[in-house]
């Protein structure tokens, strides 16, 4: 991966959980860098974004209180991705990380072509949220 596109994604989850742009922009952005999606690991503390050329940059998280919790709750990953794109002031990425971890949720992956984002546990059980139209 060359510096110019590790840089962008560096600036991309800085951004999200600085608050310096919201979800849309930061797929904006890497879509306009060349990358098709990437992946966050609560397990390994790390963000891992994907070009389509099989090319791959690891970046480490900021860190968040907890572990993941054994038991997937997906009703309750859904209530905060509800929250998450209403964006209120009181929304941080870093709560979102470390609520969603509570509920089980050990990871998620982003999809630009897929235009989703599945969430997953550590017993594989998934819950897929599709953008907004």
């Amino acid at each position: 991966m060359d510096a110019q596109r590790t840089a962008i994604a560096q600036t991309c989850l800085n951004a999200a959980y600085d608050k310096a742009m919201d979800f849309p922009d930061i797929i904006r952005t890497l879509l306009a860098a060349g990358f098709e999606g990437y992946t966050v690991d609560y397990r390994q503390n790390t963000t891992s974004y994907f070009l389509a050329d099989g090319t791959s940059v690891t970046l480490e998280n900021r860190v968040s209180d907890g572990g993941v919790a054994t038991e997937f709750d997906q009703a309750g990953i859904a209530a905060q991705v509800r929250w998450a794109q209403a964006n209120p002031a009181d929304y941080s990425y870093g709560a979102f990380c470390k609520n969603v971890k509570a509920m089980g949720c050990a990871g998620y992956i982003v999809s630009f072509m897929g235009r989703r984002v599945l969430y997953f546990g550590r017993t594989a059980e998934t819950h897929v949220e599709h953008f907004p139209q």
